[in-house]
C-alpha cells in the first residue's frame, strides 16, 4: 500500500480517469479505494472526473487524521439531508471536530448530525486538528507563498497530464525557493518511488519529515519505501512514528502488522491487526485482519499446548514449595 501526502487537486477542468489512474494519481492502493466504496464513503464507479479526485483526496486526508469511516459516512448523509447538497465533500469545507466531521459553508460551520451551528471558537479549535480545512501544503515561509503555490499547482497539473519531467522541474524550483516545502518533497519522493528509484524516494520522504516533523503521511510513505527495499526494521520505526502522531491511522496499523509478520513477530502483528479491526470495523480488509488474528492465536495456542506436553506434573503426596 502506498499513499502520497498533499497534492493540490483543484478545479483545473474536467477529465476522465480510470480506477488505475486514480490509484496512481492519489497514491492510494486499490485496497483502500475498494474499502472506501464498501464503507459507503464514495460511490463505486469505473471512471472519475477532477471533481471526483477532489472528493477522494478529502476522504484520504480524513482517514489519515484517523476520522472513522462510519463517522464520515454518517456526516455526509446528514449534511445531504439538512442542506440539500448533492456532494458535501465538494460543496463545503470539511472540518474535523474530534472524531466527527462538520462542514463550513457560507460563513457558518454546522455539525449535521446534531444539526447545530458551531461557534467560531469551536471552528478555530477544530482547525487545530485539521483535515481538508488545513492548509495542506506545510510551509515555513508563508509570506512568499503566492509564487510557490502557483508553481505547485502547475507541477501537479503537469503530473496529471503525464508530463513528469516538467512536474519534476517545477517541484525542484519550489525547493530552491523554499527548501522546507514538504509537499514538494513528498511528490518528488513518490515520482521517484514509481520509477523504482527507491534511494532517492527515501531521501525526499526523510526531507519532508525533517521539514515538518508532524507530517504523518511523510512517515507513512517512508515506511512504505523502506518496506519495499526489505529494510523491515526501519520501516517498522517509520510506521510507529506515523502512529505516534496519529494513533488511529488504520492503514499504518495494517502495514505495520504486515511488516511484523514478515519479521516473524506474530504477537506484535496481532496487536496491530486488532487495532486495525477496531478502527475499521467492516470491509474485506477488516475480514483479512481478523483472519490473521485467528491464525496467530491458533498458532500461539498450539505452541503453548506443545510446550505443556513436556511438563511433568507433581505426583500426589510429594512435597511442594510454599510461601510463608
Amino acid at each position: 500500500m502506498h499513499t502520497r501526502a498533499n497534492e493540490q487537486l483543484g478545479a483545473f477542468g474536467l477529465g476522465s480517469y480510470s480506477r488505475q489512474d486514480v490509484t496512481r494519481i492519489l497514491q492510494i492502493s486499490s485496497r483502500q479505494l475498494q474499502g472506501w466504496e464498501r464503507a459507503g464513503l464514495i460511490p463505486q464507479q469505473q471512471s472519475y472526473s477532477f471533481q471526483d479526485l477532489g472528493q477522494l483526496r478529502t476522504v484520504r486526508l480524513l482517514r489519515a487524521e484517523a476520522v472513522p469511516a462510519s463517522s464520515i459516512r454518517e456526516s455526509i448523509l446528514a449534511m445531504k439531508a439538512v442542506s440539500g447538497m448533492a456532494n458535501p465533500l465538494l460543496e463545503a469545507r470539511v472540518v474535523r471536530t474530534g472524531s466527527r466531521v462538520a462542514f463550513r459553508h457560507r460563513g457558518a460551520t454546522v455539525d449535521p448530525i446534531s444539526r447545530q451551528f458551531l461557534l467560531e471558537f469551536d471552528a478555530g479549535t477544530a482547525a487545530e486538528h485539521p483535515t481538508a480545512m488545513r492548509d495542506t501544503l506545510p510551509m515555513h515561509r508563508r509570506g512568499s507563498a503566492a509564487g510557490i503555490q502557483e508553481r505547485f499547482n502547475a507541477a501537479v497539473h503537469a503530473e496529471e497530464r503525464g508530463e513528469k519531467q516538467k512536474a519534476i522541474a517545477l517541484y525542484e524550483e519550489i525547493l530552491e525557493l523554499d527548501p522546507k516545502y514538504a509537499a514538494a518533497c513528498i511528490n518528488l519522493g513518490t515520482l521517484s518511488f514509481h520509477e523504482r528509484r527507491f534511494e532517492r524516494a527515501e531521501q525526499y520522504y526523510r526531507r519532508a519529515a525533517e521539514a515538518d516533523p508532524g507530517y504523518v503521511l511523510a512517515y507513512f510513505d517512508l515506511g512504505n519505501v523502506l518496506d519495499e527495499v526489505g529494510r523491515l526494521e526501519e520501516s517498522v520505526v517509520a510506521y510507529q512514528r506515523a502512529l505516534a502522531l496519529s494513533p488511529r491511522y488504520a492503514d499504518a496499523h495494517y502495514n505495520l502488522a504486515l511488516a511484523y509478520e514478515r519479521l516473524d513477530r506474530p504477537r506484535a502483528a496481532l496487536r496491530h491487526w486488532n487495532a486495525y479491526a477496531r478502527i475499521d470495523k467492516q470491509g474485506p480488509w477488516t475480514d483479512h485482519a481478523r483472519k490473521q488474528m485467528r491464525t496467530i492465536l491458533s498458532r500461539e495456542t498450539l505452541a503453548i499446548a506443545t510446550r505443556a506436553q513436556g511438563f511433568v506434573p507433581r505426583r500426589k503426596g510429594t512435597a511442594a514449595l510454599r510461601l510463608v
